[in-house]
């Protein structure tokens, strides 16, 4: 990641669980990234490490929700695996 860059999208995400509940939570990615496909990579990624792989995920599930100044915590994450992750509800258990 471009260290001059200072904005990121944020990605609406919810995804319905094998349970039949929903998760819902934001993937921060920079503006750059602008390819739904990646964002959608991202989210299954995020899927997979909470046991939801296979799950569907296409615009019904994650849209640009709007761009936010990158905030110090999520810089690391960003720079290491391209996105990070703010969970909302549902996501844990």
């Amino acid at each position: 990641m471009d260290h001059k860059t200072k904005k990121v999208n944020i990605w609406d995400t919810y995804v319905t669980k094998k349970d039949g509940n929903i998760m819902h939570f934001d993937i921060v990615a920079p503006v750059e990234v602008k390819d739904e496909s990646i964002i959608y990579n991202y989210v299954r990624e995020y899927l997979k490490l909470k046991g939801q792989e296979g799950q569907t995920v296409s615009a019904k599930e994650c849209r640009l929700c709007h761009i936010e100044t990158l905030k110090p915590i999520w810089k690391v994450e960003i720079e290491n695996k391209g996105y990070f992750v703010i969970e909302m509800e549902g996501c844990n258990g």
